[in-house]
């Protein structure tokens, strides 16, 4: 056991090139907790893509330490790094990246192979996922058969059913009309049960807003940092508010 949070960055930098050096983070703190719900905003080029890739693990720090759980994620190889993002991370993109062949339940079960479980257990967990969104009933349905909304809450059935520590989503309702946007978040609210963080990138204010708590970037940096309830900020700390 740790008393360490989730997801620990401390003055991470992300550079890149080498003869012009690009500083996409530019010596970033931030801290996750489990439990958490968070939304990242800011303008194009503000580093909220390279921070999703750091908070994923997809990505190494350039200076600074990324730690999960008191580990400092640059110091394991890439491949006890790719196992540890398998067993704490549960990816959703704007784009469902659903396989068309497949239908809902099997598309869900996929991220459960080579996971040493039977077919049965692979069926019961999709099925306890697909119910947690509200799919259950459309199981067997292709994803060209299921409409946006639809084909998006089994991508986050499939993203969930390998109980992840940590939930990141990539615009998740940047696909969708506004009623499926309003759903597909009204999920989120009751996965935000403790058991985990989610982290949402959005450019969508009201998404925003749904969150607990609001980082806003720019310029690479972390420019504010926001308790909200009802959509409206309680608190700030953090970043560098107050700074131009």
């Amino acid at each position: 056991m740790t008393d360490a949070p989730l997801l620990r960055l401390t003055n991470v930098s992300r550079i890149y090139g080498e003869e012009v050096k690009v500083h996409a983070l530019n010596e970033v703190s931030l801290t996750i907790e489990t439990g958490e719900f968070i939304s990242i905003v800011g303008p194009s080029g503000s580093g909220k893509s390279t921070m999703l890739g750091l908070l994923g693990l997809l990505d190494l720090p350039s200076l600074g330490t990324l730690e999960v759980t008191g580990t400092s994620v640059s110091d394991l190889s890439d491949g006890i790094r790719s196992a540890l993002r398998g067993d704490v991370v549960g990816f959703i993109f704007q784009q469902f990246h659903l396989i068309p062949h497949l239908d809902a339940r099997r598309n869900v079960e996929t991220a459960l192979l080579y996971r040493g479980l039977t077919t049965r257990q692979r069926r019961e967990k999709a099925m306890t996922a697909l119910d947690a969104v509200g799919l259950a009933p459309r199981h067997e349905h292709r994803p060209v058969q299921l409409s946006g909304g639809e084909q998006q809450r089994c991508a986050i059935a499939r993203a969930i059913v390998t109980e992840p520590q940590l939930l990141l989503a990539d615009e998740p309702t940047g696909a969708l009309d506004s009623t499926n946007a309003a759903n597909v978040m009204e999920i989120f609210r009751k996965l935000n049960d403790g058991s985990r963080a989610i982290a949402i990138v959005t450019h969508d204010p009201a998404v925003a807003a749904s969150a607990d708590r609001r980082v806003s970037m720019r310029d690479g940096k972390i420019v504010a940092d926001e308790r909200l309830s009802g959509g409206q900020v309680i608190s700030s700390f953090g970043g560098t508010l107050g700074t131009s």
